[in-house]
């Protein structure tokens, strides 16, 4: 996401505006200076957006995604912040207009499937991969090293892909 460099202008500029007298002359101009910093960031966060959509709905027939808890996400000490910045839910909302404006089709997978933790070539589930500091894992059916985003990625579009031709 390209905010985070100006997140830390931002943290920057409003340390600056809380040390100032508020109403005076110089704060209203501070205020300015903060409020066309979240601007910036609502542009750029809004053409990533965009631009990552475009790409999508150019390439791809079906997407498939996963339906996230990010309430419960932002909730998590490690994942807060950055879960808030990324605006995942806009993202969702401009993808599904996009594809549907061009007669595709999103297909969301339940947040119960356990992409993480099965093995994309064998089936296995494999219930270790829970913690989030576990990146990579092996198979112990097949004996494959999976990468965790990765593996998940392919096991949400195979499952996406069977909802799709089921329904």
């Amino acid at each position: 996401m390209p905010t985070r460099h100006v997140s830390r202008r931002l943290a920057r500029e409003q340390r600056k505006l809380s040390r100032m007298q508020k109403g005076s002359a110089n704060w209203r101009k501070q205020k300015l200076r903060v409020a066309r910093i979240h601007e910036k960031m609502k542009n750029q966060r809004k053409d990533f957006h965009h631009k990552a959509a475009n790409g999508l709905v150019e390439r791809y027939d079906c997407v498939c995604v996963e339906d996230l808890d990010m309430r419960g996400m932002s909730r998590s000490l490690k994942l807060g912040k950055s879960t808030m910045d990324n605006g995942f839910g806009m993202f969702h909302a401009l993808l599904s207009y996009k594809l549907e404006d061009r007669g595709k089709r999103l297909v969301t997978v339940g947040r119960l499937f356990p992409s993480s933790q099965l093995c994309h070539e064998c089936g296995y589930r494999f219930s270790g991969t829970k913690d989030l500091s576990v990146r990579e894992w092996t198979c112990p059916s097949c004996g494959r090293t999976h990468d965790r985003d990765v593996n998940a990625a392919r096991n949400i579009r195979d499952e996406g892909m069977r909802l799709a031709l089921s329904a």
